[in-house]
């Protein structure tokens, strides 16, 4: 079983370090570490450490560091613009897209969208998706922890695509798929996925400045399934997996 990882501010610059806090309550009272056991700390954002128990209390572990090392950040990166879905799907659908190795997800209030993200609720449903990369990050055992974006409205979205080296539009009633699509070797590239009731004509029309847009398969798929399965066709395409 590979090492469990737990969240730190910034990678330990001393080879003894305790680990306390909420962090060092999930190893010690949950987790339930013992002296001689094996964790990975990470500061989220390329840091990775390997540490060893040699100590446990109620709350903290204290560990002894191994090694430190800094893992790049992946090229092309990996970005999701998920339109808002209704209940808990978009939770499940940023948990699935951090697991396969999404870099960043932009939530996206299309037209169409039966959610609304406004003032504290909008708040707290951002919250939630950014809790929910952050502990899909920690399963995953990533060193780069998976990002989530402000909320953006259409308009929004199109300025912040013409950043990308590649912008791939999902939609049912497209002629290309993605397995066909050439890709950019280096970048960033976005998949739009739309929501339940699917992208609205004047939104696939402002989205068309990217491209025509492009199809999975002969079969519709839910909004929050269907960018980790474009995603998992990337990662393959990419050499990845």
């Amino acid at each position: 079983m590979s090492a469990p990882v737990f969240l730190v501010d910034a990678v330990p610059a001393d080879d003894d370090y305790t680990l306390d806090g909420p962090e060092g309550h999930h190893a010690a009272d949950v987790q339930r570490l013992q002296p001689g056991e094996t964790l990975l700390l990470s500061d989220g954002a390329s840091g990775m450490a390997t540490a060893r128990v040699t100590h446990a209390e109620r709350g903290s572990v204290r560990v002894q560091i191994v090694d430190r090392r800094t893992v790049p950040a992946p090229d092309p990166k990996l970005t999701v613009v998920q339109a808002l879905p209704k209940g808990d799907r978009g939770e499940r659908a940023v948990q699935m897209l951090t697991e396969i190795g999404v870099d960043e997800v932009i939530p996206w209030a299309a037209s169409r969208s039966i959610v609304q993200w406004k003032g504290p609720r909008g708040d707290k449903a951002r919250a939630k998706w950014t809790a929910t990369a952050r502990e899909a990050s920690k399963q995953a055992r990533r060193a780069r922890f998976a990002h989530v974006a402000e909320l953006h409205t259409t308009k929004q979205l199109v300025a912040r695509l013409r950043d990308a080296s590649q912008v791939l539009v999902l939609h049912e009633e497209a002629d290309l798929p993605l397995s066909q699509v050439a890709l950019p070797e280096s970048g960033e590239i976005a998949v739009v996925i739309g929501p339940e009731g699917s992208i609205s004509p004047d939104e696939l029309a402002a989205l068309k400045e990217f491209g025509e847009p492009i199809r999975l398969g002969d079969t519709v798929l839910r909004t929050s399934t269907a960018g980790p399965a474009a995603l998992a066709v990337l990662q393959a395409r990419l050499g990845r997996w």
